[in-house]
């Protein structure tokens, strides 16, 4: 794979985070002359260089719409059946109506591409250099922990979208992506989807011993937690149920689920109880225009806001009982009547207001990347597929927390995994799971009899599961640049 550009994006995040974050580092050499040895050398460099990629995920890289993993999840959730643009919008709506996700040369297909391996080499010069750095032991299992759940992350993300989907119990020997585990220039090709995984999971492994003991300062850290919700939502994807029942019960473990009142408070505070792992955004670090809450809140005064506030399917809506908290993250008639919204807010109905920024001047919003939720949906669905008489219990513990008026479910058997599937949809929209769960149920994509309009996504209200635009095309600069690896169906 070449990497240039990936490799001047290392050094941008360097000087970057070197300069807010190391005033030592920065006496002993100006910041446009860091180099790889110095940046390697101990473990406290070696956290400066992480703290780089924790700030990446929330950088803007290329044009406003993106802005590191928030749009990242805005993209595999639009691209899915629920979220709805109330009209025509130009940000992400190539990816709404699927054109981006077939069009090798489209930014939509470039930008994710990009970004995971630009965090796939930096975890890797973290990863290859911690053994022998200088510094204590327990930094350097910190260290190179949290850089292997980065790169088993980036992996895991870039193969749903650009490999075939995992098959438990076949061969998977259908044609993945380029597993990177250096940080030089060499051209690798695609490994199949079985090597993938197999690489994903010893990352996963070897993190979930490392990162034994470690405490946190913040969750925009990795800690054990997360590193065993990761090996859950891996081993949920790939069909290996007891793994993932038994990895999400021990990720949500000594974890709280939030109150209603917490739950409906704008889902923009990382240090909220649920929160496993996820980016604080402070005031000398916003994107502005970019971030998350620029996007996918209410009440931020954007053009995108006023004119094009996203909306939940209609029909999901219609499932969620009045007694749920969640049904009143959404405003039925477009008004929202507790924001106050003013006059040149356009008004449409189902728009969510799950998501808050600051105010209507400051679109900071925290990015919610992994919460103790999903952990018990992930328990339930898998002990359901199992045949387990406990799936519909840990799915009622989770469920009161929302619903004070549901009891526990009589269903068995595909009922109950299907339950399960609704209230992950309802529970996790817009925090970028759509179209991973789509694809890793072999489900078709049906946006048909709610309020999605056929002429804003042209046309493309079905998608069977058979249709080869499941699989993302690679970059065409990534194949011009790199003849080893091979092009998805076009």
């Amino acid at each position: 794979m070449k990497s240039n550009n990936i490799k001047q994006l290392f050094f941008a995040i360097m000087v970057m985070v070197l300069a807010s974050c190391s005033d030592d580092f920065l006496d002993k050499k100006p910041t446009e002359f860091v180099d790889y040895d110095a940046a390697t050398k101990t473990t406290e460099n070696l956290m400066t260089s992480l703290n780089g990629i924790h700030r990446s995920l929330y950088i803007r890289y290329e044009s406003q719409g993106e802005a590191g993993l928030g749009a990242l999840m805005q993209q595999t959730d639009i691209v899915g059946d629920d979220i709805v643009f109330p009209v025509t919008n130009g940000w992400f709506l190539a990816v709404y109506n699927w054109n981006a996700v077939s069009n090798e040369n489209a930014q939509d297909v470039r930008f994710p591409y990009r970004t995971y391996y630009s965090i796939i080499r930096n975890a890797n010069t973290i990863i290859n250099a911690a053994d022998a750095a200088i510094g204590a032991v327990e930094d350097r299992n910190m260290v190179k922990g949290q850089a292997l759940l980065y790169r088993a992350f980036c992996h895991f993300q870039l193969v749903q979208l650009f490999g075939k989907r995992y098959v438990n119990g076949a061969t998977n020997s259908q044609l993945g992506i380029p597993v990177i585990l250096t940080v030089g220039n060499d051209n690798f090709p695609r490994s199949t989807v079985e090597e993938v995984y197999a690489r994903i999971n010893k990352d996963l492994d070897e993190a979930n011993v490392l990162l034994i003991g470690y405490g946190k300062p913040n969750n925009s850290h990795l800690d054990l937690k997360v590193a065993q919700g990761l090996k859950a939502r891996v081993a949920l994807t790939q069909g290996n149920w007891a793994i993932a029942a038994d990895y999400a019960k021990k990720a949500r473990t000594g974890m709280s689920l939030m109150s209603m009142a917490d739950y409906a408070s704008g889902f923009n505070d990382y240090t909220n109880k649920e929160w496993m792992w996820g980016s604080h955004i402070n005031e000398v670090q916003t994107e502005y225009f970019g971030n998350f809450g620029a996007y996918m809140s209410r009440n931020y005064n954007s053009t995108v806001i006023r004119s094009c506030p996203k909306a939940i399917n209609s029909k999901l809506y219609g499932m969620i009982p009045a007694t749920d908290v969640r049904s009143a993250v959404f405003s039925k008639d477009g008004k929202h009547p507790g924001l106050s919204l003013a006059s040149n807010f356009a008004k449409f109905p189902y728009t969510s207001q799950k998501f808050l920024s600051i105010s209507t001047g400051d679109s900071r919003c925290d990015v919610p990347y992994m919460r103790a939720a999903e952990m018990y949906l992930i328990e339930a669905e898998a002990k359901a597929r199992l045949g387990q008489a406990d799936a519909a219990t840990i799915l009622f513990d989770f469920e009161k927390t929302r619903d004070p008026a549901y009891t526990l479910s009589a269903n068995t058997g595909q009922a109950l995994v299907d339950e399960i599937l609704l209230q992950r949809r309802i529970e996790l929209w817009g925090e970028g799971f759509r179209f991973f769960d789509l694809k890793r149920t072999n489900s078709n994509l049906d946006r048909t009899g709610a309020n999605h309009d056929s002429g804003i996504v042209n046309g493309v209200l079905v998608v069977p599961s058979t249709d080869k635009r499941w699989q993302w095309l690679i970059p065409k600069v990534e194949i011009d640049a790199n003849p080893l690896v091979k092009q998805n169906e076009l």
